[in-house]
């Protein structure tokens, strides 16, 4: 799966499951803010990540996630390491 197909599933999936404005949706904006991320909304949303892209997410994967640029290096991480 390439970055680009990564990226565009990941925002489609934000958009759809978190109701936003894809247009709000940038890789330098706050991840939580702009999404008004809750602590179970954080729980939904490694659900979801974990059941599209057959990942294992953990709490401590979170700690770096600032932005949504970050958030797509974590997955993109995730699932290179999976491959190998």
């Amino acid at each position: 799966m390439e970055i680009e197909d990564i990226l565009n599933k990941i925002n489609e999936i934000l958009v759809e499951e978190f109701e936003v404005d894809g247009d709000v949706i940038a890789a330098d904006k706050n991840l939580k803010e702009t999404l008004d991320l809750d602590s179970l909304d954080y729980v939904d949303l490694v659900v979801i990540i974990e059941s599209n892209f057959g990942v294992k997410l953990v709490e401590s994967d979170f700690a770096d996630v600032v932005s949504f640029q970050d958030f797509y290096n974590l997955i993109e991480k995730k699932i290179l390491a999976k491959q190998d």
